[in-house]
């Protein structure tokens, strides 16, 4: 009995006499710096995670090439509006009852299938309302508002008798000559 009374004062004086020399911010700093240090002194070991990598990679789904109805088709780099694919027109031409725009803006895409660049000519298709199908605004390339030509935030129905924006058709006007 006389052993645990011993125990128990020098635990008691041990305990006063370290509470007396420092605070409790101090002590949890003091802690603090224990556990990051045991943290970093833990060995880490090494793990494969090849067999869930293989795994993912054979349920994920195939990336199909992109269509004329996607934005990321590559003849779509600089169109800001609606696709006419999806609108009852083609890539190059408008919907029955729409025509046209007399302007248009110009972009040059490149075309990962042969890896040239074509100067594509967007033109907006006028006269009825939003076609509101298939909304693409992918401005690679594209020039500040003073560089018209260049500049697909416009309405470029502006020139035609109504000026109301049905969708954008992309026709392909010329391609770079290689420099051989």
């Amino acid at each position: 009995m006389d052993i645990l009374k011993w125990i128990d004062s020098l635990t008691e004086r041990s305990t006063r006499k370290v509470a007396s020399q420092s605070t409790r911010r101090g002590f949890l700093v003091g802690v603090s710096k224990l556990l990051v240090a045991g943290a970093f002194a833990l060995p880490v070991l090494p793990f494969d995670r090849s067999s869930s990598a293989q795994a993912a990679n054979r349920d994920a789904p195939k990336k199909k090439e992109p269509t004329d109805t996607d934005c990321d088709y590559w003849r779509y780099c600089s169109v800001d509006g609606f696709l006419c694919t999806c609108c009852g027109g083609s890539m190059t031409s408008c919907p029955p009852g729409t025509t046209r725009s007399a302007v248009s803006w110009v972009g040059t895409c490149r075309n990962p299938a042969d890896g040239r660049d074509y100067l594509v000519s967007y033109n907006d298709c006028c006269g009825r309302t939003t076609c509101g199908r298939c909304l693409c605004n992918t401005n690679i390339r594209e020039r500040p508002g003073y560089r018209m030509g260049v500049h697909n935030d416009v309405n470029w129905c502006m020139a035609n008798q109504s000026s109301l924006y049905h969708c954008t058709v992309s026709v392909i006007v010329g391609v770079e000559e290689s420099q051989s």
